[in-house]
């Protein structure tokens, strides 16, 4: 949706002058999906989820089986609904739920995930051969790759090495 809406928006800026900033909400799992967003043309994107998972955020850690995760809700779900802001201007209820409550995985400090993140942003642009968003939008190009291609086209006879090989 994001490609459709942004070149909805380029149209409108031509035809009045006026930038509408486009946001990506909601889809974003993994890294490489903002700069799929970015690169589609949004001009930021919620990052609701990708934080939830972190030390600082104020949900509960918890540990589900083997894994440990963090709670997280999206702002259209009832418990989002509930909290005290959404009543304060004499607001309705909410007729229908929209988004998770749910759980995602942990994964420890913001600090050193976020560096990473914002490295393989800048390593995307640069890749395409940009430095700015403009540039990046107008260099990249999306190809679709089947997944028989993704499995053939991964690395090979790799045994990854442990802390114990020295």
């Amino acid at each position: 949706a994001v490609i459709e809406v942004a070149r909805q928006r380029d149209l409108y800026l031509k035809e009045t002058g006026v930038y509408v900033p486009i946001c990506s909400d909601g889809g974003i799992f993994q890294d490489y999906h903002i700069g799929l967003a970015l690169a589609m043309g949004a001009d930021f994107v919620m990052m609701g989820r990708y934080f939830a998972r972190f030390d600082e955020s104020p949900s509960k850690l918890r540990k589900l089986g083997m894994n440990t995760v963090k709670e997280y809700w999206g702002e259209g779900t009832k418990r989002a609904s509930n909290w005290q802001r959404y009543h304060e201007g004499g607001g309705s209820e909410l007729l229908f739920e929209e988004g998770a409550d749910a759980y995602v995985p942990y994964a420890g400090k913001m600090n050193d995930n976020l560096k990473t993140t914002l490295a393989k942003i800048r390593s995307l642009l640069c890749n395409c051969g940009a430095i700015s968003l403009p540039e990046f939008r107008q260099k990249a190009r999306f190809v679709l790759v089947s997944s028989a291609s993704i499995r053939e086209g991964g690395v090979h006879d790799i045994i990854p090495r442990t802390t114990e090989d020295g």
